[in-house]
């Protein structure tokens, strides 16, 4: 049974449609990324999801619950562990205060010690969090939200206000969670966080989901045009090339092919017989964040492109 399923969810705020016939599932020990715009309807879900909202039309189900349910509420809450974009804990308490309150709203919680070492909070325990920095305390949310040992985790942009440490080191917390048989629900606006974590990817625009895939698929991704870049050396003419190639303005030299394997496959064999150094040879297709910003709408404004004001 997947841990989250979704069907023509729908929800309305007056004339707009925040988020319109949506449907999505998400499979046990799953990191999930809903990735999209602000104002795209991906908060919407998140908080119908936790049962912080109602809908109006579709059906979920979040770990077999229906978190419109208030009769289940409890038991849907005591296997969830939500990490919000803001922190909501009383800045006079301590930090460790802070985790173990929170432990105590579960059954079976992970030990307040293990989660201070998991988050990197452990010279920060007895800190009032009013003390804390933007970056310690997305870690302390971090911690809130991992203290219930929850079945779901549901991250809200949780890295933002980290340095690249912290955000490789709250990556590994999250691929030790998913080991462990969590399954993680996550929203970022880093392409390369999605990248790095996600198992599959939805991109939800104006309300609607228009792409899912795996971050790799994504947008065609793994079928598109690749673009091959290396130099020659000074002594090997461009035209004793066997494929044909552009030069840029920096001198690198540019094949955009669909067929990258036989374009590669003809120039390496010639390189290894004329004995030709390929220097820099890499192979390049779009990135996440230009499928991203073509399935969003994006246009680079060029009426301003390269102004230095």
């Amino acid at each position: 049974m997947a841990s989250v399923s979704v069907e023509q969810l729908s929800k309305r705020y007056g004339d707009i449609d925040a988020v319109d016939d949506v449907a999505f599932e998400v499979e046990p020990g799953e990191v999930f990324a809903l990735l999209g715009p602000n104002g795209a309807g991906k908060t919407t879900t998140i908080e119908i999801l936790e049962g912080f909202r109602t809908r109006d039309r579709g059906r979920v189900e979040v770990l077999g619950f229906d978190p419109a349910d208030p009769t289940t509420s409890r038991q849907m809450r005591e296997r969830l562990g939500v990490v919000l974009q803001e922190l909501a804990v009383e800045p006079f308490l301590s930090v460790r205060q802070a985790l173990t309150r929170n432990a105590g709203y579960f059954p079976a919680p992970r030990p307040v010690d293990e989660v201070l070492e998991l988050v990197g909070l452990e010279a920060k325990a007895d800190a009032r969090i009013k003390t804390l920095s933007g970056g310690q305390q997305r870690r302390l949310d971090l911690g809130l939200g991992i203290i219930g040992n929850p079945d779901l985790l549901v991250l809200d942009e949780p890295t933002t206000g980290f340095d690249p440490t912290a955000r490789r080191g709250a990556w590994d917390l999250v691929r030790a969670m998913t080991g462990g048989g969590t399954t993680v629900i996550l929203t970022t606006h880093y392409m390369d966080e999605a990248e790095a974590l996600a198992d599959r990817v939805a991109v939800i625009n104006s309300g609607r989901i228009i792409a899912q895939g795996t971050p790799e698929s994504l947008g065609g991704r793994d079928v598109g045009e690749a673009t091959i870049r290396f130099r020659l050396p000074p002594v090997t003419a461009l035209a004793d090339l066997p494929v044909p190639a552009v030069v840029t303005e920096t001198g690198v030299l540019e094949i955009k092919t669909d067929k990258e394997i036989e374009v590669l496959a003809t120039l390496t064999s010639w390189a290894l017989r004329d004995g030709v150094e390929l220097i820099g040879l890499t192979v390049d297709r779009l990135t996440l964040e230009d499928i991203y910003l073509r399935l969003t709408g994006y246009e680079p404004d060029t009426a301003t492109a390269g102004s230095t004001s």
